[in-house]
């Protein structure tokens, strides 16, 4: 009785939301021909007004309430539906001082970005879209969400105010009846009114196949030149550590050699004292060698798997962090090194920005693919800004259809979910 009663108050409150939400749309266009009605006195121009504003209140709400839509299903039922909104392209200033949108030359940066969202929301399919979702849900979801409040309102006057209802009927006695069929109506539609706002949203909202496959290929496009952008970046870095590090190293080794074996017959001393310098030459070229393949490809990530690499990778941070994983992981290599150095590029950003003491690493495994935390007691406030390491690591992961979320307020601490899906588990 009592999970009956909490289903329906939780209903006759997600009732009231979906009209909320659903109705401001006609609203408008009600106020709109109320004001025409009161207003109008024969010019058609004056008559014509109303509706323009109807219009554009229509076209600016569009937008939002969709995107209310889409956050209430997602809220209420865990059903995520993709917007599906074009990205606009960044602006370029010219040599010439002009900026340029993708669509024309402006003047100013402002004007610029203003003509350019216009431009793609006009152009934008899912634009059209919210507009033909604002003109069905009222019709549909909205009101089977309004049966529950109506009902309400009327029990409320059939109770309180069997008079004035009764002057509305036009007779007497219906009135407390009235207000029992409205309770009983709002009461036994409550928990189910609210719930055709979902197929409705899945059918309106979704974006078509064709769309779907236009972002997916954008998508992939992108992902594929940040890939080749952070391989050229990765080769870059090898080559440099290479250049300054083992070969210059490795150079003064063979002239340290040489020399000695010219002073090994005059000066066996000297000669005693390079082999020695040549010798501790070579390990550290060993170290530094080992440190670049670690960095590549780390051994213990190779030979033991995702888990025990990430404890190696504990152990020698400065923090103090608990590891905690289901049963041994092996999983596809490159994802593996994706989220190892994910797990890596974190507890860094904990070490140097976040100025953390303690994080915590939990990686298990869903149905779909595997789940990697990472929380810090650090100061908070991390973003995934343009350029920066996290966003970096939120593109690299994106190649295999992985996700990262970030929470992080202010004052800490910072957790960051890392899920890829695989099926190597």
């Amino acid at each position: 009785m009592r999970q009956w009663v909490s289903s329906a108050c939780v209903g006759f409150l997600r009732a009231c939301v979906v009209v909320a939400v659903t109705m401001p749309v006609p609203a408008v266009w009600a106020a709109a021909a109320t004001l025409w009605i009161w207003w109008w006195g024969g010019d058609p121009w004056s008559g014509a007004v109303p509706f323009v504003w109807a219009c554009i209140g229509t076209l600016a709400l569009a937008r939002p309430v969709s995107r209310m839509v889409r956050a209430l299903v997602a809220r209420w039922t865990g059903t995520v539906i993709p917007a599906g909104y074009r990205q606009a392209a960044p602006v370029t200033r010219l040599s010439t001082g002009y900026w340029w949108n993708g669509f024309s030359y402006e003047r100013t940066r402002r004007d610029a970005l203003m003509d350019q969202r216009w431009r793609t929301r006009w152009r934008d399919p899912a634009f059209w879209r919210d507009l033909r979702f604002t003109a069905i849900a009222p019709l549909t979801a909205g009101l089977i969400a309004a049966v529950p409040p109506v009902g309400a309102v009327a029990a409320v006057l059939g109770f309180s105010r069997p008079a004035f209802l009764a002057g509305v009927l036009g007779f007497n006695r219906p009135a407390l009846l009235v207000g029992v069929l409205g309770l009983v109506v709002a009461v036994a539609a409550a928990p189910y009114a609210w719930r055709p706002v979902v197929p409705v949203a899945l059918r309106f909202l979704r974006p078509t196949p064709a769309m779907a496959l236009a972002d997916r290929v954008d998508e992939l496009t992108a992902q594929r030149a940040d890939t080749t952008v952070a391989q050229a970046a990765e080769i870059r870095r090898i080559e440099r550590d290479l250049h300054d590090g083992a070969q210059a190293r490795l150079v003064a080794l063979g002239l340290s050699l040489a020399t000695a074996e010219k002073l090994m017959e005059t000066n066996p001393d000297q000669a005693r004292a390079l082999l020695r310098d040549a010798r501790a030459g070579a390990a550290t070229s060993l170290n530094e060698l080992r440190e670049l393949v670690k960095g590549i490809s780390p051994p213990v990530l190779t030979e033991r798997g995702l888990v025990d690499a990430v404890r190696a990778l504990a152990l020698d941070s400065p923090l103090d962090v608990a590891v905690s994983a289901d049963v041994r992981l092996r999983l596809d290599p490159p994802i593996e090194s994706a989220v190892y150095f994910g797990v890596a590029e974190l507890l860094t950003n904990a070490v140097k920005h976040a100025r953390a003491t303690r994080a915590r690493i939990s990686i298990t495994r869903d149905g779909t693919g595997i789940v990697v935390d990472v929380e810090d007691d650090g100061r908070g406030g991390a973003s995934a800004s343009a350029g920066g390491g996290l966003a970096g690591l939120r593109r690299r992961l994106a190649v295999f259809d992985g996700t990262m979320e970030i929470t992080s307020p202010a004052g800490g601490p910072t957790r960051v979910r890392m899920v890829v899906p695989c099926e190597s588990l």
